[in-house]
């Protein structure tokens, strides 16, 4: 049975409606990019956390700059075993080379609800929003849901263990470089909404036209991503996008909208996309560190360039403006006008 979801289906759907004048897309919305040379980000040897004093200083520099700099940085020696991770990778190739209409089958599909397999892009109202990929996002919470799928659940409690608690590490050092109190993040994001995404890019025969994942930033403190061999991700910076060399020995780490508030921008938020291949599959996994809905959002640093709202309000913001207009706004609807820095 056919694996694949119906994308180059959607794709003509929303071309047709464009060519007959149904809707008028704007120039810059058709064109995608061109990119810089590739870029091999920092990489930060956390092994050097474990020992003298001297150097966990240095290793939490270095996280701190990576962070301040690019918003995206790479870690080794990050507790997570190779072997562990392309589990993992062989898993989800597992899941996704189900046929399509068991995937999209509302619980009967690894016990979890339709909503949780994502595929194209649902809310694009342009075939310039289309993502050429499909993804199963499941909250952490709910993995030990996976209970007829034992080694797929077990693989999955495994990685999602080892990067909550590096999750937790990392935010804690970035977090007491602005004067952050250590428990903060693991207080607000222990029985949060964090998840996990298992990420599948088919082959794309239109690969000029259609993005594998469309621009967009986090919305979380921070992503974790693994991705071993083929690379499809680009960021943008200075204006200007720039693949990312993978490293199938590293975790690729970049800071997400919640943390840019928290930091007061002292840490951004980048902007990044996939782009797709006419020939290669690629998978990837990520894990995206989130408190609970009821948490206060708020810039640790004052005056604030952000009003206060909660993980809730701004998430609800979110689906609101991409069911508008297909895309993610984000923090520029949260930012306070007339607010002067010092200097």
């Amino acid at each position: 049975m056919e694996i694949e979801p119906p994308l180059e289906e959607r794709y003509n759907e929303l071309k047709k409606e464009e060519l007959n004048g149904r809707r008028i897309i704007e120039a810059d919305e058709e064109a995608i990019e061109e990119c810089e040379e590739e870029i091999e980000l920092p990489v930060i040897d956390l092994g050097q956390l474990k020992k003298g004093n001297l150097e966990r200083e240095e290793c939490k520099k270095e996280i701190v700059e990576a962070a301040m700099n690019w918003g995206f940085f790479q870690v080794i020696n990050h507790g997570v075993a190779e072997k562990v991770l392309n589990a993992m990778i062989n898993e989800q190739k597992k899941v996704f080379n189900q046929p399509f209409v068991n995937k999209s089958l509302s619980g009967n599909f690894l016990n979890l609800p339709s909503t949780h397999y994502r595929w194209g892009n649902p809310v694009a109202i342009s075939s310039s929003q289309i993502s050429w990929s499909e993804a199963f996002h499941i909250p952490v919470l709910e993995v030990s849901t996976l209970n007829h799928h034992i080694t797929l659940r077990t693989t999955m409690e495994g990685v999602v263990k080892k990067l909550g608690s590096l999750a937790e590490k990392i935010s804690e050092i970035l977090g007491q470089s602005l004067g952050i109190k250590s428990n903060y993040f693991k207080e607000r994001c222990e029985k949060g909404k964090s998840s996990f995404r298992m990420n599948r890019y088919p082959p794309c025969p239109i690969a000029s036209q259609v993005y594998g994942l469309i621009p967009h930033t986090d919305t979380d403190y921070l992503t974790i991503l693994y991705q071993p061999h083929i690379s499809g991700l680009q960021l943008m910076k200075s204006a200007k996008w720039f693949p990312v060399k993978p490293n199938p020995q590293a975790l690729l780490l970049n800071i997400g909208d919640l943390f840019q508030v928290v930091s007061n921008d002292i840490f951004r938020s980048l902007k990044h996309r996939v782009v797709a291949s006419v020939g290669v599959e690629r998978y990837s996994f990520a894990y995206f560190y989130c408190p609970s809905d009821d948490v206060m959002i708020e810039s640790w640093l004052k005056p604030s360039i952000y009003k206060q709202f909660s993980y809730k309000e701004y998430r609800q913001q979110i689906e609101k403006d991409v069911e508008k207009t297909g895309n993610k706004v984000g923090l520029s609807r949260f930012f306070l006008h007339n607010i002067i820095l010092p200097h």
